[in-house]
């Protein structure tokens, strides 16, 4: 009898264990609303890949800062770009909003200050960003801790 009940809660626990990994959702923020959605405050690195058209640019690393007010966020450039391009430090390089399960609207910001409408996904586990605009940029974002 002892072993159907040791071995009854040792499966409850591993059940317990697996939701809980499966169901992670990483880092919330709440809303007034009573809402969360992710959140992406803080230093990121950052992999920007150009191809096509905007191939002359290269692959190169950066590091952005994000800032979060409730699900409003905008990025700055830590680091400046390399030649040929002319983003400087300091500069924009995202803004958006997001909704409980991801980005509602995400846009990057080009080294002359354009803005461009992009699409982003934000893993599971809010570790991870990848950004597309169009099909000539695409940067990823890991969260640095």
């Amino acid at each position: 009898m002892k072993t159907r009940i040791v071995i009854g809660l040792l499966c409850i626990a591993v059940v317990l264990a697996w939701k809980g990994i499966g169901g992670a959702q990483g880092p919330r923020m709440p809303l007034p609303s009573g809402d969360t959605v992710p959140n992406l405050e803080g230093l990121w690195n950052v992999v920007v890949e150009n191809y096509g058209e905007m191939g002359r640019y290269g692959t190169y690393p950066n590091m952005f800062l994000i800032q979060q007010t409730g699900n409003a966020f905008s990025a700055t450039r830590m680091w400046d770009n390399p030649p040929p391009s002319s983003g400087k430090a300091g500069g924009p390089t995202l803004f958006g909003e997001l909704e409980k399960d991801g980005f509602k609207f995400i846009y990057m910001i080009d080294s002359g200050g354009q803005p461009w409408p992009s699409k982003g996904q934000i893993s599971e586990d809010g570790k991870k960003i990848v950004i597309e605009r169009g099909t000539t940029v695409r940067s990823t974002l890991t969260r640095r801790y």
